[in-house]
């Protein structure tokens, strides 16, 4: 009898229509695995949870009991859940705790590592702890300490803004002008109780899928993010006219370059206890200065997605990564 998988999405952030996408790939390769029963629901913008159909077209409402069952019309025992969530409540690590109480196994990285990561704050912090480099930053609790914002304006002449708990660049501000400064702090504060102020660097974007296979941690060699307006904003990510491109292995980068961003990234999941699957994006600046710049927790699987093209590029496949890692800690 084939297990039953949960593959949740949605989540009601930001990134909810994102989530939705990257579900109907991962959906595609568990079925072409076809060990397993693939239940999708979706947690709507109203935090209803309801089935989809594979062309994500909403069902019936259901719910989860404490039981790990699936109770709708009719009620079915879940024997892992795959969360795939962009941002809240998957990559802040709510929907883990919740999982870790009713002990049913998931996929992913676990509550403490989730909110670790997807907290811009917290995560600099961390890499300054294990001696990572990142760029230069302040942090704000409030507009009281607007002052710290300005004198890094003041040392580096552009900044960036950025709420400290969201993803896909929402509440992220380029700012080249100090009168447009606290506009753009009052606007990210509107998205997190915390706000980041880091140096703009220029630097090209590169991201490297770093994961758990057959009991080791690999890294992949980067591959690059090209953006023609220098902002990799959530449109240019998800928007079908963007004319942002990417490429599966970043050309033209020195071998020492590429390992010390391998060894970082495999040093930060390691080190801040990520577990299965993360992207790791780096900053590589025209200097040749590299700079950890985040960890996605659940990396997009999108078809413009770079995580499982990496992988696949580095010799391993999308569908045995997750049948092992689902064998692995299945119930």
């Amino acid at each position: 009898m084939k297990k039953n998988i949960l593959l949740l999405c949605g989540g009601g952030g930001s990134e909810h229509e994102v989530s939705l996408v990257s579900s109907k790939y991962i959906e595609k390769n568990l079925n072409d695995i076809g060990l397993y029963n693939v239940i999708k629901v979706e947690i709507g913008k109203d935090n209803i949870f309801r089935k989809l159909s594979s062309d994500n077209v909403q069902g019936e409402v259901v719910e989860m009991n404490f039981k790990r069952q699936l109770v709708g019309s009719e009620t079915e025992d879940i024997h892992i859940v795959v969360p795939c969530i962009h941002g809240p409540p998957g990559e802040t690590g709510e929907i883990q705790t919740f999982f870790e109480l009713i002990d049913l196994p998931y996929i992913g990285c676990g509550p403490e590592a989730s909110i670790n990561c997807f907290n811009k704050v917290t995560s600099k912090l961390w890499f300054n702890a294990l001696e990572i480099p990142n760029t230069p930053f302040e942090f704000l609790a409030s507009m009281e300490d607007k002052k710290r914002a300005h004198d890094l304006f003041d040392r580096f002449g552009k900044v960036f803004v950025k709420a400290a708990s969201q993803g896909s660049s929402i509440g992220c501000y380029q700012i080249f002008k100090k009168d447009e400064l606290d506009d753009a702090l009052l606007k990210a504060f509107k998205y997190s109780s915390y706000v980041l102020v880091e140096k703009m660097v220029d630097a090209r974007e590169l991201e490297i899928s770093t994961y758990e296979f057959e009991g080791s941690i690999y890294a992949t060699i980067p591959g690059e993010i090209n953006c023609p307006s220098k902002f990799y904003s959530y449109e240019e990510k998800y928007d079908p006219n963007s004319k942002t491109s990417t490429e599966i292995v970043a050309p033209n980068l020195p071998k020492e370059a590429v390992e010390k961003m391998r060894s970082h990234a495999i040093k930060a999941f390691t080190h801040l206890k990520l577990r299965h699957l993360s992207r790791i994006d780096f900053f590589y600046t025209v200097e040749g200065e590299i700079f950890l710049n985040e960890i996605n927790t659940f990396p997009g699987m999108t078809p413009i997605s770079m995580f499982p093209k990496m992988m696949e590029n580095n010799g391993h496949s999308f569908n045995k990564f997750f049948k092992e890692i689902i064998a692995k800690n299945i119930l």
